[in-house]
C-alpha cells in the first residue's frame, strides 16, 4: 500500500515565527537592545518588502568592511 501525502500541504517542520515586537521583548530579557541603526534597517527592510534572505544580505552588507 502506498503512503498517503499530507493533504494539508505542510511539511513535517513545526514551529512558529515571532514578530519584531515579540523578538524585542525576548531580547530585552536576555539583555540585548536594538541600536537605532538596527531598528532603521529592519523598518527599511519591512517597507521594501524584502524576503528573509534579502534582509540577511542587507545586514551582512552593512557590517562588511570596505
Amino acid at each position: 500500500m502506498a503512503k498517503q501525502k499530507n493533504s494539508a500541504g505542510k511539511s513535517g517542520k513545526t514551529g512558529f515565527v515571532i514578530g519584531a515586537a515579540g523578538f524585542a521583548k525576548i531580547s530585552a530579557v536576555e539583555g540585548i537592545r536594538l541600536k537605532p541603526a538596527m531598528k532603521k534597517r529592519a523598518l527599511e527592510a519591512d517597507r521594501k518588502g524584502l524576503s528573509a534572505e534579502e534582509t540577511r544580505r542587507a545586514i551582512i552588507r552593512s557590517y562588511r568592511k570596505a
